[in-house]
């Protein structure tokens, strides 16, 4: 699997923090039932690891991947896990080097022109924005186009349900990622239907959006 394939599976990439092992698979139907069949579980919790497997042993038509890569070695530990990709904040040689070697696809976080430049030096074309809304977002992606267009993003990080339409919209945006759709705290009070709902109102939006 290529980093474009794992972009162009949704419009939207659900990026979520897991608590508890218990939650990875109501979590995941809630999401596939939704119509997004593409889970982040970013490695900010004691449980995100065991949450992958989980995901991935017993839900695996949803393509689970793992977020806040910061190292080769987390690189392995997802993989093993069963992650089939990872995305990190941000790169470094070691890492974009590991990856290149790696069993499973990396999306590289960027946020300045200099480290898309480095990225792309060393083969990559699809990239994660972060944090978005703080690096200047849809203004940011629509400056660097000219200069680069053969990179493509995924931009993350203070993107909303009431914005995510207008970066979906930039022809060098392949999908957005976003809390939104399942934010901690239905997580925590294992509020899946509404997480459901929100899944669908997002695949909706962006396919009347796109248009025929």
């Amino acid at each position: 699997m290529e980093p474009d394939e794992v972009m162009a599976t949704s419009p939207v990439i659900p990026v979520v923090v897991i608590e508890r092992r218990e939650q990875a698979v109501p979590l995941a139907e809630s999401l596939l039932q939704g119509g997004i069949p593409i889970i982040e579980v970013t490695l900010r919790s004691s449980s995100a690891l065991d949450a992958v497997e989980e995901i991935a042993r017993r839900v695996p038509e949803l393509m689970v991947g793992a977020g806040t890569i910061l190292s080769p070695a987390d690189l392995g530990r997802v993989a093993e896990a069963g992650a089939r990709f990872a995305i990190s904040p941000g790169m470094t040689p070691g890492l974009l080097q590991a990856a290149r070697r790696g069993p499973i696809p990396l999306i590289p976080g960027v946020s300045t022109v200099s480290e898309l430049m480095v990225g792309m030096e060393l083969g990559y074309t699809h990239f994660k924005l972060f944090p978005a809304g703080a690096v200047g977002g849809v203004r940011f992606l629509k400056a660097v186009a000219g200069p680069l267009p053969h990179a493509t993003f995924c931009p993350t990080g203070g993107i909303s349900q009431e914005d995510f339409l207008e970066y979906l919209a930039l022809p060098n945006v392949a999908c957005v990622g976003g809390s939104w759709v399942a934010p901690p705290s239905l997580i925590e009070r294992g509020q899946w239907d509404a997480i459901a709902r929100l899944a669908r109102e997002a695949v909706e939006r962006a396919g009347k959006a796109a248009g025929p």
